[in-house]
């Protein structure tokens, strides 16, 4: 294998060597740290004495062997016998580990110390007549004492002679400074040092590898990873091959893990106790805790640090990859692993260190100090928390809690541990909560822990229970507890919604609008309460969601913020609505609460509906719902479940609506508003499959429950007019009529898609003109919440009823705009083919690239006045006085030639004036 940046060596080694086979004998030695590629460098300098005629004898040195006199002479005298003319391949053709392990060749008669000149002299019996002796020797520095006095003797024997040595070594010669090391050193010698490859150096070998030049940036991670370290560049490069042919970015593998102990246990002792502490830190330290923790002195960490920076496993104080600290530990024993982080534990918190640096020792020792161990835990949940590292945050919080023996600190423990839990997984927390709601309803917790058992209550649809919790917690004094108070009823009033008949506890004494403690969470409560409560306006929405922004993601306001999504979005904004929601998301997957992000994702495919975007409706809703586990979900499964059998409803596809119908749900769920909408989603399944009158049952329980239940959430629920349509499909035209008369007669803070809703049932059991006209009034609010499908189905309605007064152009005019709207949505037009095919054009008719006829404000007048609004209805619609109408339209009749407003749908088709838009309706537009 061809190696890379040590042409300069080669080159010292090549010109010792020529100066010996003249007759000079010299000895050289490659020094340099564990990795560096000595053995690998010798090799390539053997093969290149192929052509030099030369006798080559070579030998390894191990630790193993150092107490065994001539260990290393007996192998070279031993390959010396066995072999006329030694190869200079096969001792250093293979890898070092593999080289460590293959079997000595042990010179056959045991040469006792005494026989040290003997055993030079028999060496220097080799050197041929006229063909120089080389003899190389790897990790010299291992080699036994009376080896090294033979090597001291032949040098000194072959001053003259043809003998060239060379030595590996690891920058020491020994562990015994013996005359006989001392005066082989005093020996003449040439020194050869071998430095980390450079980054050059390592893009040249990458570059060997792939075949092609790589990108710097790439070059540049393995030169980092390995500060020049051949072996482990080569590990990582043997790693990343089975990635694929590529050579990408560095991934550390097996093979790395193993280069990594290959370097560590080359060393001392001492640098493999100091290597384990400064894994087992994690970070830098001071050089005294390092010693201290290997059981050292600060000059002998100090060195144990040099030598493992040298080798590249360190980048100063830390290693240069994680992966390395990892195998450097798991080569520990387990006992041994934990004592030494419990070691350390007890030395940061003696140095005064921050608590997230003491509990990530003490949990990796799973160990709580007896008087400050729970206090550290404690706090470094609480940052790790903050942080967003709820698996840490639970870790610390478990192990303080397994060693409590407080009952009120080990519920204190429990609420916490299960708030940390909630952030990703709800049913991990019941487990906690559970065994709580005695101490709850007794007053035993702090207010802030029995909101969140409340809440989890809440959370499994057990509304009635946290009532009376909350009945019996009126008399709080704090302010702040009592702002509490008033939050959680407020969401199980407006969000949870619904109760079993008669069994609704009312809260005496408290008041339920929230007052302000946090500006944050009290300013969103009292805001969302005017929406919900009162008309909602521009003003109250965008209150909403002002107060919404930079909102923290906290376990005790989640469901809060999900109210006030949906608040905006059922008052007419859904753009709005999606825009906040949008900005949460984003949060929620940047901080990784999978809760949050559950339910943000399923209140995001309910805006989608609202706006008539069923497709992307159904897609949120089933990512939504693969999020979190049923169980996670509790009651609230009802949301996206509704949203999605809804949607799938809406496009057709109704087997896939009926798998959703088959999941396990919490029976709960039906004492919550979300039982009402997922009841309402089924019933409609239920009209789209041909089975009214099963869905006529579940619009009556709906009813039930609402009537029964809370009687604020009747007028954003539209159940009369879920009944209008079923009595309507089974024939009861008289019954659907009343109860469609009853949702328009409610009071005021009904949204615009329910009036919407009741206008078209309503038209469908009046005559054809009055049809129209309700249809009309029903488009005009679609227009204004922005539902888009149920835009399409009511322009059909329109159509069909233009075609039953014979008004066919119309109904062409009409359909045109209800398949435009579907096409939008991304559903089937719900209008005949035949209204959607173009008329016979007359030949005086202008092709479309003629010139326009109207103007932009004639057109908008022109096309009102063809779907059959008066003058009157047209200047309101436009804000431009009647006149102003009347002129647009002489000029409308002039230009097209019609004699009357019965003309224009026909005329229009006709010349193909630009189609029916928003643009001709707009609200804020001027005819003018």
């Amino acid at each position: 294998m061809h190696i890379f940046g040590r042409s300069r060596e080669l080159q010292s080694l090549a010109e010792a060597f020529h100066d010996s086979a003249r007759g000079n004998g010299r000895l050289v030695i490659i020094t340099g740290g564990p990795g560096s590629g000595k053995t690998q460098l010798m090799h390539e300098f053997l093969t290149t004495l192929h052509g030099a005629d030369a006798r080559i004898l070579t030998g390894t040195a191990t630790a193993g062997e150092r107490n065994q006199p001539m260990s290393l002479v007996g192998q070279l005298l031993g390959t010396a016998e066995a072999e006329t003319a030694v190869s200079p391949h096969e001792p250093f053709a293979v890898s070092p580990p593999e080289r460590d392990r293959r079997p000595r060749d042990p010179w056959p008669h045991p040469l006792p110390a005494s026989a040290a000149p003997r055993a030079a002299e028999a060496l220097l019996h080799l050197v041929p007549a006229e063909r120089p002796l080389v003899i190389a020797l790897d990790d010299a520095h291992a080699m036994d004492p009376d080896s090294l006095t033979t090597v001291v003797h032949l040098l000194r024997r072959s001053r003259c002679r043809r003998v060239f040595v060379v030595c590996a070594t690891s920058g020491h010669l020994g562990a015994l400074h013996t005359a006989a090391h001392t005066e082989l050193l005093r020996q003449p010698h040439r020194r050869v040092r071998l430095a980390p490859l450079s980054e050059a150096s390592v893009g040249e070998l990458l570059a060997a590898q792939a075949g092609r030049a790589l990108p710097a940036p790439v070059c540049d991670a393995y030169h980092r990873a390995t500060a020049g370290s051949p072996l482990l560049v080569h590990a990582l490069l043997d790693d990343s091959a089975g990635l694929g042919p590529e050579v990408g970015p560095p991934v550390p593998g097996a093979a790395y893990r193993q280069a990594v102990l290959s370097l560590l246990h080359r060393g001392e002792a001492g640098q493999v106790r100091v290597a384990r502490a400064l894994a087992a830190l994690g970070t830098p330290a001071p050089g005294a805790a390092v010693a201290e923790l290997a059981g050292t002195t600060p000059a002998g960490a100090q060195e144990a640090v040099a030598a493992l920076n040298s080798s590249g496993l360190l980048d100063g104080h830390a290693f240069r990859h994680p992966t390395a600290a990892a195998a450097v530990l798991e080569d520990m024993d387990a006992a041994a692993r934990t004592a030494l982080h419990g070691r350390i534990a007890h030395l940061l918190y003696r140095s005064g260190a921050p608590a997230v640096e003491v509990a990530r020792q003490l949990h990796a020792a799973d160990l709580v100090p007896a008087l400050w161990g729970a206090g550290v835990l404690r706090a470094a949940a609480e940052q790790a928390l903050a942080a967003d590292d709820v698996e840490r945050c639970t870790a610390y919080l478990g192990m303080v809690l397994r060693d409590c023996a407080d009952p009120r600190e080990a519920h204190a423990l429990s609420v916490a541990l299960a708030r940390a839990q909630w952030h990703t997984n709800p049913a991990a927390a019941g487990p906690h909560l559970e065994p709580l709601r005695e101490a709850a309803l007794a007053g035993e917790l702090s207010m802030r822990d029995t909101a969140t058992v409340l809440r989890y209550l809440l959370w499994r649809g057990d509304t009635e229970l946290a009532a009376k919790a909350v009945a019996t917690l009126v008399r709080v004094q704090s302010p702040a507890d009592a702002q509490i108070v008033a939050e959680v009823e407020f969401v199980r009033q407006w969000f949870y919604g619904v109760a079993l008949p008669g069994r609704s506890v009312p809260v005496a004494g408290l008041d339920a609008r929230p007052r302000p403690v946090r500006a944050d969470a009290g300013g969103l409560a009292s805001r969302v309460a005017a929406l919900v409560g009162g008309e909602a306006t521009d003003e109250s929405a965008a209150a909403v969601a002002q107060a919404l922004q930079g909102h923290r993601l906290d376990h005790l306001n989640l469901e809060l913020v999900a109210m006030s999504l949906l608040a905006i979005a059922h008052a007419d904004r859904p753009a709005l609505a999606a825009d906040a929601c949008d900005g949460l998301l984003e949060c929620a997957v940047e901080r990784r609460a999978t809760t949050w992000r559950a339910l943000l994702g399923s209140i995001r495919a309910e805006i989608a509906l609202l706006q008539g975007d069923v497709t992307t409706a159904s897609r949120g809703a089933l990512d939504a719902l693969g999020i979190l586990g049923a169980q996670s979900w509790g009651v609230l499964i009802g949301l996206p479940l509704s949203t999605a059998v809804s949607a799938y409803t809406a496009l057709g596809c109704y087997a896939e609506a009926e798998e959703l119908l088959k999941h396990d749900i919490p029976e709960p769920m039906f004492r919550t508003v979300f039982g009402i909408q997922y009841l309402r989603a089924r019933g409609h399944h239920h009209l789209a499959t041909d089975r009214p009158f099963a869905a006529l049952g579940d619009f009556e329980t709906c009813g039930r429950l609402l009537r029964e239940g809370n009687p604020n959430l009747q007028k954003g629920i539209p159940w009369r007019s879920d009944l209008a349509l079923a009595n309507l499909r089974i024939g009861k035209a008289r019954t659907a009529r009343e109860y469609a008369e009853e949702q328009l007669r409610l009071p005021g803070g009904h949204s615009s898609r329910a009036r919407a809703m009741a206008l078209r049932l309503l038209a469908a059991t009046c005559r054809p003109h009055r049809r129209a006209s309700l249809l009309r009034e029903a488009i005009d609010l679609l227009k204004t919440c922005g539902d888009r499908y149920a835009l399409a189905q009511a322009y059909a309605d329109l159509s069909a009823a233009h075609y039953e007064l014979g008004e066919y152009a119309r109904a062409r005019l009409v359909a045109r705009q209800a398949a435009r709207e579907a096409e939008a949505c991304r559903i089937e037009s719900p209008v005949d083919a035949h209204l959607l095919e173009d008329p016979v054009r007359p030949d005086a008719a202008e092709s479309e690239d003629g010139p326009a006829l109207l103007s932009d404000a004639e057109c908008r007048v022109a096309g009102l006045a063809a779907l059959g609004y008066t003058n009157r209805e047209i200047s309101t619609r436009l804000h431009v006085t009647i006149s102003t109408v009347e002129q647009h339209l002489t000029r409308v009749y002039r230009k097209l030639q019609v004699a009357s407003r019965a003309e224009l749908p026909s005329k229009m088709l006709e010349h193909r004036i630009p189609k029916l838009s928003d643009r001709w309706a707009g609200t804020h537009s001027s005819a003018g």
